[in-house]
């Protein structure tokens, strides 16, 4: 297990916005440079639940169709009810993420993208996620001094500490200022 696993599963309710959290914890946060990565260490969020208005209001928007739109239409797929949106899920667990503090405004230089996504099960309303990020390779600039890859494997795990999404995703990181 790293260095830097948060304190015990706690949940946020469900009128609980998850800025006002990070937020807070960022004003208090110690800025994590690349140097300061080691591989295997572990970032845990707290666990957020997802409630079936949060679901349809994300579909209606970005992902409109009926599994993840309509309660009762949605029964009749292959799903058997109401399912979140793939990608409602990555934007939910980059969030829990984001709210460990491993990667925040003072560190963090965006990214050149994800590699091995996979939806494993889907996350219906009610389920409580947390997510989890876990350093699997450091890479410091050839061309950049200032700054290095820290590449991580995320992942999303509901209420039952079933697997429901993971991804290797690469975080482009600042070097301690000399």
């Amino acid at each position: 297990m790293g260095r830097f696993v948060t304190k015990p599963f706690q949940t946020l309710g469900a009128d609980f916005h998850p800025a006002e959290l990070h937020l807070k914890k960022r004003i208090m946060m110690k800025t994590i440079y690349f140097d300061d990565f080691k591989v295997g260490d572990r970032f845990e969020s707290p666990g957020i639940t997802v409630t079936e208005g949060q679901i349809i209001d994300f579909a209606m928007q970005f992902d409109p169709q009926v599994f993840h739109l309509d309660v009762e239409a949605a029964k009749k797929t292959i799903y058997g009810g109401l399912i979140a949106s793939g990608i409602h899920t990555i934007a939910l667990t980059f969030r829990l993420f984001l709210m460990t503090g491993a990667i925040h405004p003072g560190n963090s230089l965006g990214s050149p993208g994800f590699d091995e996504l996979r939806w494993l099960l889907p996350v219906r309303p009610g389920d409580t996620l947390r997510a989890a990020g876990e350093v699997l390779e450091l890479r410091p600039s050839k061309s950049q001094s200032d700054r290095g890859i820290v590449r991580l494997r995320y992942t999303a795990v509901n209420q039952k500490d079933e697997l429901v999404f993971s991804v290797i995703g690469s975080q482009i990181v600042r070097r301690k200022p000399a």
